[in-house]
């Protein structure tokens, strides 16, 4: 697979934290001690070091952090699954999205997350290696994440799962709360609550591959997290004890960008670095 792309690059972190804590541009200038022809500069993408590292201090980011992503000097380092994972990135609209597949490579049972925009790979997947695909579990239900959920679920007859917060709109689709748990064979699945980009919005928690993982959906990106006007507090405090709070080698499968993990994250997202 072709290198992903980061999902957002420095200005729409500083944008989406603006937004999300409802500071206008003439209060952050101010705050700041910035003038608002360089915050616009900034915003539009040029990169002006002291001006970053001021927003950054009043946008609760860490300056290095964001420092860091402004100059590209931060791509997260992938870790290797040499069984039982696989990552497919479809293209729909103006964007790429993330979707995947675990299995236990010794009784064949495998789940989704997510469908992505197109299915077709991950059904020649299961085809190749004989997989059954028992459940498709949804981080949450936006267009991009479950466009292809009909052809997946009709294709397989796997159960189709989605918080009861935001239950799926499809017509046999089941609903869980959270700290429920499921077994693919010898993998767990403990769902995590971690709404706010979406008032369902869920992140599975893996073990029995070769790392932890946990499938984050548009909770957190590699160096960023998803976007809430109306719930950026509340996703937030989600991320922090619900996601950060996991063992450091568990691996972030994000809804969108490439793969990282949650070591890598406390070094480098300017959202939650230390």
């Amino acid at each position: 697979m072709a290198r992903i792309p980061l999902e957002d690059n420095f200005n729409d972190v500083i944008n989406k934290a603006q937004r999300g804590l409802k500071i206008s541009d003439a209060d952050l200038a101010l705050r700041a001690e910035v003038s608002p022809a360089d915050l616009a500069a900034v915003k539009a993408g040029t990169i002006l070091d002291p001006i970053i590292r001021r927003l950054a201090r009043h946008l609760r980011l860490t300056p290095k952090a964001l420092e860091n992503l402004a100059h590209k000097r931060w791509y997260p380092q992938l870790p290797d699954f040499p069984k039982g994972f696989a990552m497919f990135n479809t293209p729909h609209e103006e964007m790429t999205v993330n979707s995947y597949l675990i299995w236990d490579p010794r009784t064949k049972l495998a789940a989704a997350f997510d469908t992505g925009a197109n299915c077709v790979a991950m059904l020649d997947l299961l085809h190749a290696e004989e997989l059954k695909l028992h459940y498709i579990f949804l981080t949450h239900t936006h267009d991009d994440h479950i466009a292809a959920l009909p052809q997946l679920a009709r294709e397989t007859n796997a159960e189709v799962w989605a918080s009861e917060l935001e239950p799926a709109p499809f017509p046999q689709a089941k609903t869980f709360k959270e700290n429920v748990h499921f077994h693919v064979g010898s993998l767990a699945i403990k769902t995590l609550s971690t709404f706010g980009h979406s008032p369902g919005m869920t992140t599975f928690f893996v073990t029995g591959l070769s790392w932890p993982i946990a499938f984050v959906g548009d909770a957190v990106f590699a160096s960023s997290m998803g976007g809430s006007a109306t719930h950026f507090a509340e996703q937030y405090r989600n991320n922090r004890e619900k996601i950060f709070t996991l063992p450091r080698d568990t691996v972030l499968a994000c809804g969108h960008g490439p793969l990282t993990t949650l070591a890598q994250e406390k070094q480098s997202n300017p959202f939650f670095a230390h």
